[in-house]
């Protein structure tokens, strides 16, 4: 089969408003959605795969950091960083994912191997830095991940038993979750989302970036899915599989599917945040139910969407 290429992105939902956001600012996140969005559909074009495309639109983020994922991410209550990422394939349903790992410079790229060669999905802290020495995955040292506006976040809350959401309204500089989804010319769809989590976050917690059929999935015969928001309430709704189950047990549209789960389902429960979501025909769907959300898209026929509020 030969067919056209999509992809969808998005870089966190949130309390994300235009007064909050100065002009300049607005132009480095646009400039830095776009530019995830052309990595991944340069892999698109030159005749790779959803999941190479996803990688390679997810890393884009990582290294960017305005993002809270890789070089942006948030710092915990000890004032490090720890991160969680997921990659799924619709083709082969084959997934990997990482929760809680440290001084990986792309945690997506170590869920990737998780995926490919490891006969694992998931893999945790300590153990999966010790899987990353052995497939070459690289490291990064604490001062590659401390960014100011980040630190200083944390030190509004430190010693407190707050933990902050990247995209509240205390924060001017709104961030989140990055992720990704693909279309490759074959047909099959992937997903791959990375994060840093919430500031000031204790105990390990791990947020549904990492779950798969929480916060990634990708199923060739329904969508893939990458999400953003309040974790904890994406866990509980299963968002990703349940958006997923919709359309293959009810027979819901992409579009239907979505709306059912974010613009219902999630804001019974206050479960604030949204997606990017892709099904086989190329629809794209990115809904939200926050003030806003970093996304951008381009579609099978060419049209390219960049946005930040609704």
């Amino acid at each position: 089969m030969n067919q056209k290429t999509a992809i969808a992105i998005h870089g966190g939902a949130g309390t994300i408003a235009p007064h909050l956001l100065t002009p300049q600012l607005e132009i480095d996140y646009r400039s830095g959605l776009k530019a995830a969005l052309e990595a991944g559909n340069k892999v698109l074009k030159s005749g790779g795969t959803a999941t190479e495309a996803v990688l390679a639109a997810v890393v884009e983020l990582e290294n960017n950091p305005l993002f809270n994922a890789g070089k942006g991410g948030v710092f915990n209550h000890l004032g490090q960083h720890e991160m969680d990422a997921a990659i799924m394939d619709g083709q082969f349903l084959k997934a990997g994912a990482v929760c809680g790992v440290k001084n990986i410079k792309n945690p997506v790229l170590l869920a990737h191997a998780v995926m490919t060669k490891s006969p694992h999905v998931m893999m945790a802290g300590d153990g999966a830095e010790a899987f990353a020495k052995t497939v070459n995955i690289e490291f990064a040292d604490n001062a590659y991940f401390h960014t100011e506006h980040r630190y200083q976040q944390w030190l509004d809350i430190k010693g407190t038993e707050n933990y902050q959401l990247d995209h509240t309204a205390k924060s001017e500089n709104k961030m989140g979750t990055v992720g990704a989804v693909a279309l490759d010319k074959d047909g099959n769809i992937a997903a791959a989302t990375s994060t840093g989590g919430m500031t000031n976050k204790k105990f390990g917690r791990v947020g549904d970036s990492p779950i798969i059929g929480a916060g990634t999935y990708a199923n060739n015969e329904t969508c893939a899915i990458s999400c953003t928001g309040h974790g904890e309430l994406f866990i509980r709704s299963v968002v990703a599989c349940d958006i997923s189950c919709l359309m293959a047990y009810k027979g819901l549209t992409l579009k239907q599917a979505c709306e059912i789960v974010v613009m219902d389902k999630l804001v019974k429960i206050e479960g604030e945040g949204g997606l990017v979501a892709i099904d086989a025909h190329g629809n794209i769907e990115m809904p939200f139910n926050s003030e806003g959300m970093y996304r951008a898209s381009l579609s099978v026929n060419g049209e390219e969407v960049v946005k930040i509020y609704e």
